[in-house]
C-alpha cells in the first residue's frame, strides 16, 4: 500500500557487491546457465510435502524485481490447504473444458498436441503447493483513494521469472498454468477488484515416474533469438 506523503526523490548511498574479474563473472555466468539448463516443466508431481519456508523465500526473491515506477504490481496467493486446490481445480478443468471443446480445430490446439496436454489437471491437486501470480492494475493508498501501476504487466512477468528461478534453484519443480478466463482465481483467493490473475504456479518435488515430452527438449539456438551489435 502506498504512503499519502508526497512523492520526493531521496539519494542512498548504494553499498556495492564485491567487485568479480572477468574470468570470475565467466564462471559464474557458466554455473548459472549450467543449472538452469536442468530446469523442466512438469505434470508428474510428487506428494511429499515442501515447508512454507521455502516457498515463502521464493516468493521474496520474486519482490525484488524491478517494477514500473517502483509500484510492485503484483500479489502471491500459496496455497496448501486440500480443499482450496480441489476448487481450483475444478473450476479450472470447467474452463478447459470449454477451451478443447470449442476450438477442436484450432492451430493453438494443434501447436499443444505434441506436449501431450488435456483439460485434467490432476497436478492442481497433487502438487504440496499452487502459487497464484495476480497482477494489480491499480494500487490503494492509506487513506482509500486510488492510484495508477505503470507496466503492469511487463513488471509481473519480470517477477514471475525471477519466481520461477528461485523454485527450481532451490530444488524444486514448477508448471505454469493459464486456464481462460481465470477469474474464477480472484473469487476463489479473496483479491479485490484491483486484482486480476496472472498465472497458476504449481509446486512441488517431481513424482518418481515424471516424464517431459520430447518436443519439450526443443529450444532455439542462440542464434535464433540473439542479434548483437558488438
Amino acid at each position: 500500500m502506498k504512503s499519502d506523503t508526497p512523492n520526493i526523490y531521496r539519494a542512498l548511498k548504494f553499498n556495492l557487491r564485491k567487485k568479480l574479474s572477468d574470468s570470475e563473472m565467466q564462471i559464474n555466468s557458466k554455473n548459472f546457465l549450467k543449472n538452469m539448463s536442468s530446469r523442466h516443466t512438469i505434470r508428474d508431481f510428487s506428494k511429499k510435502k515442501v515447508p512454507y519456508s521455502i516457498i515463502k523465500n521464493c516468493i521474496k526473491v520474486a519482490c525484488l524485481a524491478p517494477s514500473g515506477a517502483n509500484h510492485q504490481p503484483w500479489h502471491f496467493c500459496a496455497i496448501s490447504d486440500q480443499n482450496v486446490k480441489r476448487e481450483i481445480r475444478l473450476a479450472a478443468e470447467k474452463e478447459e473444458n470449454k477451451f478443447y471443446k470449442n476450438m477442436k480445430n484450432d492451430e493453438w490446439l494443434r501447436a499443444l498436441e505434441p506436449l501431450g496436454t488435456n483439460a485434467n489437471k490432476p497436478h492442481l491437486e497433487d502438487a504440496p503447493w499452487l502459487i497464484i501470480v495476480f497482477a494489480e492494475r491499480y494500487g490503494t493508498k492509506k487513506n482509500g483513494s486510488t492510484f495508477k501501476n505503470y507496466y503492469v504487466h511487463e513488471s509481473v512477468g519480470i517477477a514471475t521469472g525471477f519466481l520461477i528461478s528461485a523454485i527450481h534453484y532451490s530444488g524444486l519443480y514448477c508448471l505454469t498454468h493459464t486456464p481462460n478466463p481465470m477469474s474464477f482465481l480472484r473469487k476463489i483467493c479473496k483479491r479485490p477488484l484491483s486484482n486480476k490473475a496472472s498465472l497458476i504456479l504449481a509446486v512441488g518435488h517431481a513424482s518418481q515416474n515424471a516424464t517431459i515430452p520430447a518436443a519439450a527438449k526443443e529450444k532455439k539456438t542462440l542464434k535464433e533469438v540473439l542479434t548483437s551489435f558488438d
